[in-house]
């Protein structure tokens, strides 16, 4: 009983992805929720916070992503499509990494 599931509807005109939304809450310094899952919600987020957390980091949690929500509803595309900013590497093309994964640490 511990999983929230929301759609991506409300992004809908602002020019902000379900996938640009995620990338800013690493910016943030939250873990991003699981995306498109379940198969049967469109642009599904699913948020499951775990059962350890505090009332004061869920609610850390909550003020980050009304505040991500409103920053993309006041059409800041340019602090979503630029996310992250502050993690070890950039944004990564997700599907060269699925299909040529680099299997050695260099550093």
């Amino acid at each position: 009983m511990h999983e929230a599931l929301f759609d991506d509807a409300w992004l809908e005109g602002t020019g902000v992805t379900t996938l640009d939304f995620a990338k800013a809450m690493i910016d943030l310094g939250f873990h991003p929720m699981t995306m498109y899952f379940p198969l049967v919600v469109h642009g599904a987020m699913l948020i499951e916070p775990t059962e350890t957390e505090s009332r004061r980091e869920i609610d850390r949690f909550c003020d980050a992503l009304i505040g991500l929500a409103a920053a993309a509803k006041a059409g800041d595309v340019e602090r979503f499509k630029a996310a992250p900013r502050h993690a070890p590497l950039a944004r990564l093309d997700e599907t060269l990494a699925a299909r040529k994964p680099r299997l050695r640490w260099t550093a």
